[in-house]
């Protein structure tokens, strides 16, 4: 066979040991890129060769990963990180979407979510999705006034802070917030860190200040929320009347109202009967001695027909002469009359004929355990002095809950998602 034809590595120059074209790999992939035979008129030495035939120093690449230093030659060489599989057995987190690792970190406590948001700057950015932050438990928490402040940027819809103690928060960010539900009851919290809160809300329907001592400026705030269902004022102070009076007007779609022993007058109690919204089912206005008259209750019946739980305790001014009065109330379910020592026992025993519809009945202070039994017998239909607490209104009420329970860390009859634990 003639020398032009042989095949290359038929070739004496090329049998060395150790060249690159002496591996089959390497023939084919060189023919098919050019004709070798062109090189090949010419005498070269094997150096020539492959120098001529090789791909450039800085891109070459060994055929058989992870032997380079077999044989008697060092060579250095770089694997490409894109190339790089992993060893370890499953499926590596960076691997993950987005998405799925969201609804992994959907299921984890407040504080192992705040230490996983520490790994890395993805984990840190999926940790503070908003999706993430919906509803919020921060009772427990001393020093909350930070955790109030980040939570409040992270746009929150469920905020249950309640039995808190709060600093100065300073926002600067003055966007509206997004919650819809929020429990602030009996926090310890400067006026002016409450005005900040709620003059950026919009979209409130369930809010509970209980306790607080307020502003006219937080009332008038409240009046740009037009979606308010429930709200729970009990035993607030520090707003006027006219303030009150405005915003019941403007939040007409009031389901339940507790406006128990605030820091009320005679121009309160009447703002409040006054400017009512005709679709209040739920109202607490307890605890006005001198300050609810039967003239009061007249225009309440009037404004609002449709009430189903009433309480008017310790309204030292009330007699019998509200019950012909209160008999307009076709839906009444719960009444509580509790120390309203003007009404006799004996005028209790008629409240069965009065409202057919009756269930409950509060007359705490008025009938005493042993007067309990022949009330009972008179009143078979309804259920007396069982709810030492009023629930209206209120975010957890105390009524059958017990301490620690799930229930008692309810809101609104749902618990948050993200809860700090002690």
């Amino acid at each position: 066979m003639p020398r032009d034809s042989m095949p290359l590595r038929e070739l004496p120059c090329l049998s060395l040991q150790g060249s690159m074209l002496s591996q089959p790999k390497r023939v084919v992939k060189r023919k098919s890129k050019g004709c070798p035979g062109k090189g090949l008129d010419t005498e070269c030495t094997p150096t020539e060769l492959i120098q001529q035939w090789s791909p450039s120093h800085k891109h070459q690449r060994l055929a058989c990963k992870g032997k380079e230093n077999d044989g008697n030659q060092f060579v250095l060489a770089r694997r490409s990180r894109r190339k790089k599989e992993s060893t370890s057995a499953g499926i590596s987190w960076d691997h993950l979407p987005d998405e799925l690792l969201l609804k992994i970190l959907f299921y984890l406590p407040l504080q192992d979510l705040l230490r996983m948001s520490t790994v890395c700057k993805r984990w840190h950015r999926l940790a503070f999705d908003e999706s993430l932050w919906h509803s919020v438990d921060l009772e427990g928490l001393t020093h909350t006034g930070p955790a109030l402040q980040q939570v409040l940027k992270t746009g929150v819809r469920r905020l249950r802070c309640p039995r808190s103690f709060v600093e100065e928060l300073h926002f600067t960010d003055t966007g509206p917030l997004q919650v819809v539900e929020m429990d602030l009851s009996s926090s310890v919290i400067p006026t002016s860190a409450l005005e900040s809160i709620i003059c950026r809300c919009r979209l409130l329907e369930y809010l509970s200040l209980e306790g607080l001592r307020l502003s006219d400026t937080i009332i008038s705030s409240l009046s740009k929320n037009p979606n308010l269902v429930q709200l729970n004022l009990s035993g607030c102070s520090g707003f006027s009347a006219p303030a009150l009076s405005d915003m019941l007007k403007s939040c007409s779609s009031i389901e339940q109202l507790n406006v128990s022993w605030c820091d009320f007058n005679n121009d309160h109690v009447k703002s409040v009967v006054d400017n009512l919204s005709s679709g209040v089912t739920h109202l607490n206005l307890s605890g006005y001695r001198e300050s609810l008259a039967l003239d009061d209750v007249k225009v309440l019946v009037t404004r609002c027909p449709h009430i189903q739980t009433l309480d008017l305790s310790d309204s030292t001014l009330l007699t019998a002469d509200c019950f012909p009065v209160l008999k307009q109330l076709e839906y009444l379910l719960h009444l509580s009359l509790s120390r309203c020592y003007h009404i006799h026992l004996a005028a209790l025993t008629d409240l069965g004929q009065i409202f057919p519809a009756l269930c409950l009945l509060d007359a705490f202070g008025l009938v005493l355990d042993s007067h309990l039994p022949p009330l009972r017998k008179e009143l078979p239909r309804v259920s007396i002095n069982s709810r030492p607490f009023s629930g209206v209104a209120r975010p957890t009420p105390a009524a059958g809950r017990l301490v620690g329970s799930c229930s008692d860390r309810a809101m609104w009859s749902r618990k948050c998602q993200l809860r700090f634990k002690l």
